[in-house]
């Protein structure tokens, strides 16, 4: 049988460069059993791609990251995408009797890397049509060839460096202090503004931002003082992590819970991300509570803090709408409140409430944060009487025989269940399951005894 032809083969190549990794994955599975010449062919071809995607990992090291926004939008150094492709293509041929060394784990593995990473920052420079398309803003365009070209001529240093990059987030000791010093020393050597790059290209790394932090305030003894911090060029990332939290604010503001109940795992997220960066700023920054940054931190504090509690109380409201209580008579002028066992359980008013209350449980950190802590422990202990209580009088009505609809009825108590799970009132819910489960069993057999009568 006649194997792939040489268009076949640059066809499929082109296709397979492209895939992203969990497709080449699925392509590589798929192939493996088939048999015949041209599957041979296709599985060396898949094979040459995943060696090739595994040399660029290892060489592209130290600046991939800056390939890819950051998934929490905070303000990176970023590069698109297309050009990490085209630059490893291009830089890659020019040492092709040393690509073997990069499938090893031997130190030369490390110089060829740093060797290809210097001629990758010569082709930037001299051919950046080959790496970079042309856009519609050659400005943006060439400031991002020349971050890139700097990038690469500090890439052997960055490289240096991140095996330590753990250790710098935790607690340095003297001696791993004085390595990081060092290596920004030396990154100075290289360019004036060789630290600066080499802490951006750490920081596109740390999948959590705010963790940067930790690294800069070991960059100086003084570097945990605002004023020695907002002075030098490190500002720009404190400047950014509250720009960040300037955006959340901004969108917790404007959560409508009853419109944009989609909303809510991205204003619980939104709540997790703000409490963590200003939590970190306090734990790490001495700030005056006067300086652009003081004020900054304290407004976004007091604006979180305001809407999480509006929150907490539209909760308080939400549970009352979706498992709502009716007065009713039952001796002279004497009433009470019992479930209403024809309220809906599905809705926008139940929706709403579950939405909420997932909210409630899940904001514990944030709430002590932001000093609401105290209302959100307390609704929770009122909501888990008031639910508990919901669920007691309505099985006792499906007991009594008084539920016009008892499956009906069954499904508000389950509701109230869910709603006990919602804010971590784990035990109680499943006391309250139980209850009805024997409510259930014994509608059941009462209606099978019916039946056999």
């Amino acid at each position: 049988m006649a194997g792939l032809s040489i268009a076949h083969r640059v066809v499929l190549a082109a296709l397979l460069e492209r895939c992203p990794e969990p497709t080449l994955r699925m392509i590589s599975a798929a192939v493996a059993p088939l048999p015949g010449g041209r599957a041979v062919e296709l599985r060396m071809i898949l094979s040459d791609e995943v060696r090739d995607r595994a040399r660029r990992a290892m060489v592209m090291r130290p600046v991939a990251p800056m390939f890819r926004p950051r998934a929490d939008g905070v303000q990176a150094m970023n590069f698109p995408p297309v050009v990490l492709a085209r630059l490893w293509k291009v830089a890659s041929v020019r040492e092709p009797e040393l690509m073997g060394t990069l499938d090893g784990d031997e130190p030369d593995a490390m110089a060829v890397s740093d060797r290809i990473c210097l001629a990758a920052a010569a082709v930037v420079r001299d051919q950046p049509e080959l790496v970079w398309p042309a856009t519609e803003n050659p400005a943006a365009r060439q400031t991002g060839l020349t971050d890139l070209a700097a990038c690469l001529d500090l890439a052997h240093l960055a490289r240096r460096g991140l095996p330590s990059l753990e250790v710098w987030l935790r607690r340095p000791d003297g001696d791993q202090i004085a390595e990081l010093r060092l290596l920004l020393k030396d990154c100075a050597g290289v360019r004036v503004d060789g630290a600066q790059r080499v802490l951006e290209m750490l920081f596109a790394h740390l999948d959590d931002a705010v963790l940067i932090l930790r690294i800069i305030i070991q960059t100086s003894g003084a570097a945990d003082r605002e004023g020695f911090l907002s002075a030098s060029e490190l500002a720009g990332f404190v400047d950014r992590l509250i720009a960040g939290v300037d955006v959340r604010v901004v969108r917790i503001a404007a959560f409508r819970p009853a419109v944009d109940l989609e909303r809510v795992e991205s204003v619980i997220a939104d709540l997790g991300w703000c409490a963590g960066v200003l939590g970190e700023l306090d734990a790490t920054l001495t700030l005056n509570p006067q300086s652009a940054w003081g004020k900054a931190v304290r407004d976004g504090r007091v604006s979180i803090a305001r809407q999480l509690t509006a929150l907490l109380r539209a909760a308080d409201k939400a549970v009352d709408q979706a498992l709502p209580l009716e007065r009713v008579q039952i001796a002279g002028r004497m009433t009470r409140k019992v479930p209403r066992l024809t309220a809906a359980v599905e809705g926008a008013e139940v929706v709403t409430a579950r939405s909420l209350l997932k909210l409630v449980g899940s904001v514990r950190g944030p709430a002590s944060t932001f000093g609401c802590e105290a209302d959100r422990r307390a609704l929770v202990e009122t909501l888990t009487t008031r639910l508990a209580d919901y669920a007691d009088e309505a099985l006792r009505l499906i007991n009594d025989g008084e539920a016009a609809d008892e499956s009906h009825a069954l499904k508000l108590v389950e509701l109230s269940a869910d709603c006990l799970d919602r804010i971590a009132a784990d035990e109680v819910a499943r006391a309250v399951r139980r209850r009805a489960a024997v409510a259930s069993g014994l509608r059941t057999e009462g209606g099978a005894s019916s039946a056999t009568a």
